[in-house]
């Protein structure tokens, strides 16, 4: 995957260290902060999607619990009507490959009489520095493929955080989507509860679609029947109750190992793998690669940020996981020296070097504290695959040159 630009990476790299919810997680989170949702249980089995059909009643609804969408195209959500097709759907749905990601367990949902679906959501819009939420009487539809074509179909209020959601806000949004005014009682009391588990959550989404209108012993209600939510891993210190049930069954083990160290790390499709202090200044670095490698195909294998140090042990575990990647030809290491001298990185470097061992291409770019005496270790070190660079742009240059002789 190559980026035009900085912020497209940003972007990319921002959704990528969000902790990212399962529905059957978002929901009873949603639950916590009084939004009503279906009673339903997860499955790890057949035989125990069984169980949990016979405890709630049949019909039941049974989902695919993956952090993708399309589930329902993709087989991965069937409805059941007796005890025979909830076994034989819970047994095809587990183990199921939807967009690369395999099904562990489903979500055994009661069925639920639908008189119409809502979306709504809450996320934060980065230009205006506000939450902002959005909803739209289409729901159970893409919202991505709701904005593209009826964009005046959704609704959207920012809030002032300093203010929180007012009622006339949720006002706006209920009549905008024309709904109903014997649910508006409910619908504001389901707003503002999301607005605060966004808020109580440190999120940057909350979304439940549908949020449907069912009909339940005769009586019409709103009930969230899905639920989506992705909190800022920064914060998760706040949150160890979520932080301990993350789910890393489809996190690429790179990702694991970097997380555990305390390394940034994302995972691209180039061939230069890039370490790199900052995340500012890992950016920019791939950004250079991508520009100078362009026309040859040549771009960054990685977002690797080993953070303001660069200890020895950091710098020997970054190493591992860029030379996990196959696709790596070259390995460039641009770190800057503020309050960490450039002599005790070299000096981390090259003891890394001693524990990891790669005859792969190194061009090393130190600048900051120390930076003379940094490069002077770096070259007395003679080693035959190393070269050190004065700038980025000759840093990113040599990198990209070294892959192409590679390649050829």
């Amino acid at each position: 995957m190559q980026f035009d630009t900085i912020l497209s990476l940003f972007e990319y790299f921002r959704w990528r260290i969000d902790l990212n919810l399962h529905e059957y997680q978002a929901k009873f989170r949603f639950a916590e902060f009084g939004i009503p949702i279906p009673r339903g249980k997860v499955a790890h089995s057949a035989d125990e999607a069984v169980e949990i059909a016979q405890e709630l009643g049949l019909p039941v609804v049974v989902k695919a619990q993956v952090f993708t969408g399309g589930r329902g195209k993709a087989g991965g959500v069937k409805l059941a009507k007796t005890m025979d097709e909830v076994k034989e759907h819970a047994s095809n749905i587990i183990g199921m490959d939807i967009k690369e990601h395999t099904v562990h367990k489903v979500l055994i949902d009661p069925g639920a009489n639908i008189k119409s679906e809502i979306y709504l959501g809450i996320t934060n819009d980065r230009a205006a520095r506000k939450p902002l939420i959005m909803c739209s009487a289409e729901g159970g539809m893409d919202i991505e493929e709701v904005n593209r074509t009826m964009p005046e179909k959704i609704i959207r209020v920012h809030v002032d955080p300093l203010l929180g959601l007012r009622g006339y806000q949720v006002t706006q949004l209920a009549s905008g989507i024309d709904l109903p005014r014997n649910h508006w009682k409910q619908f504001s009391k389901i707003v503002q509860a999301l607005y605060e588990c966004y808020i109580g959550s440190d999120a940057t989404l909350t979304e439940i679609n549908p949020l449907a209108i069912i009909e339940e012993d005769g009586e019409e209600m709103l009930r969230a029947l899905d639920g989506k939510m992705s909190i800022d891993e920064n914060a998760l210190y706040r949150h160890p109750k979520l932080a301990d049930e993350r789910d890393t069954s489809a996190d690429p083990e790179e990702e694991i190992i970097a997380r555990e160290a305390d390394l940034s790390y994302v995972s691209l499709d180039g061939q230069i793998g890039c370490m790199v202090n900052g995340a500012g200044l890992a950016m920019a670095t791939m950004d250079l690669t991508g520009i100078f490698g362009e026309e040859y195909g040549i771009g960054p294998a990685n977002f690797l940020d080993i953070g303001g140090g660069a200890e020895a042990d950091k710098v020997a575990t970054a190493l591992r996981i860029i030379l996990a990647e196959p696709e790596v030809k070259a390995i460039l290491i641009n770190i800057f020296g503020g309050i960490t001298r450039c002599d005790d990185v070299a000096r981390g470097i090259l003891q890394a070097l001693d524990e990891v061992g790669t005859d792969l291409p190194m061009v090393v770019r130190l600048v900051g504290t120390n930076q003379e005496e940094g490069r002077e270790i770096m070259e007395a070190a003679n080693l035959p695959n190393l070269q050190t660079a004065r700038s980025l742009y000759e840093a990113a240059q040599k990198a990209v040159e070294v892959v192409r002789k590679a390649m050829n």
